[in-house]
């Protein structure tokens, strides 16, 4: 394994420049044309690197991407996305810049520095360990931001072909690896009541605004902080002038659960309000979009492996969980054994002070490709 790491070392600026041009080269899910410019770089190094391309359209987001290496009877994927929550010029007033060992810019921690560490990680894979008895496919998706909407049968076709997948998602803070995800949905209620002047006859009317009131209140009661189940009333609006009592309202929630027991009770609970106050309808529509990355025996076996690469390399691998979803909670619900968590580390995703550590890039990389020769001798 120490091999492997010096190679990853010797290899950093490689990576690093490879990350730098990903950055550059914006990509945010709902523009095609600049997520296909990106698309086509990462397409030019995963031939590079040594892969065999193909690409799998897709008409409203960015191209996806398969790379497949090696010529194994067994296959492990490497999942993860290129699209980004950034919009086209953001490089302007978020510069691409190196500050005190981070490497700084809109998309470099989620995850084109995830990117990187897979690219070379496969190629100290085949270069270095000369991998014989595994194939790997490297799956990057183009719409990873909005739900993964066109590239969720792909993930699944390719998830079934494969032993093991491993997520190049960011890190947890400190970089510990992701053995647990939440799955995420969003419910819509939608109350109707009955207008009234608010100032001549209040009596007549049936504020769908009040009993939006209670609703909310009823929906903190079914929240589980010990599961870690959450109900975010994330919106709300209603009524239609300031003289008349409000025939409609809605909000909408978002959901998250840690388990597919969790996820089942909340959506049943939810498909059961019915109104509290007389005059007043409720409707609920939606549901989970995403089903949770649950911390399974064969989740704990995956990570136990990975830490065990991990003292091989003189690295300390740790775990945790986090509230956000990923491509790797469709993985996981196909019974598919899922590590997430594999890429960069660093912090700030979706936000201003957006970086990853420079330092950490090799040893991720060679972590990656540790564990990818680990599993092809399981």
């Amino acid at each position: 394994m120490k091999q492997l790491l010096a190679f990853c070392e010797s290899e950093r600026e490689w990576a690093r420049k490879t990350i730098e041009s990903l950055v550059r080269l914006e990509s945010p899910t709902l523009d095609k044309q600049a997520a296909d410019r990106c698309g086509a770089e990462i397409a030019t190094a995963l031939s590079a690197t040594g892969g065999s391309v193909r690409e799998v359209p897709s008409t409203t987001t960015g191209n996806h991407l398969v790379g497949e290496f090696g010529r194994g009877s067994r296959q492990v994927l490497l999942l993860g996305h290129f699209d980004t929550v950034w919009p086209v010029g953001h490089l302007t007033g978020m510069p691409l810049v190196e500050r005190e060992g981070r490497l700084h810019g809109p998309g470099v921690f989620d995850m084109k520095g995830g990117i990187g560490i897979g690219l070379l990680a496969l190629r100290a894979l085949f270069a270095v360990l000369r991998e014989e008895r595994l194939r790997v496919v490297f799956l990057l998706t183009a719409d990873e931001e909005t739900g993964s909407e066109t590239s969720w049968s792909l993930i699944e076709e390719e998830a079934r072909r494969s032993e093991a997948v491993l997520v190049l998602e960011p890190s947890l803070p400190g970089g510990a690896l992701k053995t647990s995800r939440k799955g995420c949905g969003d419910f819509h209620l939608t109350v109707s009541g009955v207008a009234a002047h608010a100032g001549i006859e209040p009596e007549k009317g049936a504020s769908a605004i009040l009993e939006l009131a209670e609703q909310i209140l009823h929906l903190e009661r079914l929240q589980d902080a010990g599961r870690g189940t959450t109900l975010t009333v994330s919106l709300a609006s209603g009524g239609s002038r300031s003289n008349v009592v409000p025939a409609e309202a809605s909000a909408t929630v978002d959901a998250r659960v840690f388990s597919k027991a969790e996820a089942e009770r909340v959506t049943a609970s939810l498909r059961a309000l019915v109104a509290r106050r007389p005059g007043t309808r409720v409707a609920v529509s939606g549901g989970f979009s995403r089903p949770p990355l649950e911390r399974t025996s064969a989740v704990v076996r995956l990570f136990d492996l990975a830490r065990s690469v991990g003292r091989d390399l003189g690295l300390d691998v740790t775990e945790g969980a986090t509230g956000g979803a990923s491509d790797g909670n469709i993985t996981a619900s196909l019974g598919v054994p899922t590590l997430d968590g594999l890429g960069a580390i660093g912090d700030g995703a979706h936000a201003a002070h957006e970086h990853l550590i420079l330092d950490a890039l090799a040893p991720r990389a060679a972590l990656v490709a540790g564990l990818l020769h680990r599993l092809g001798r399981l």
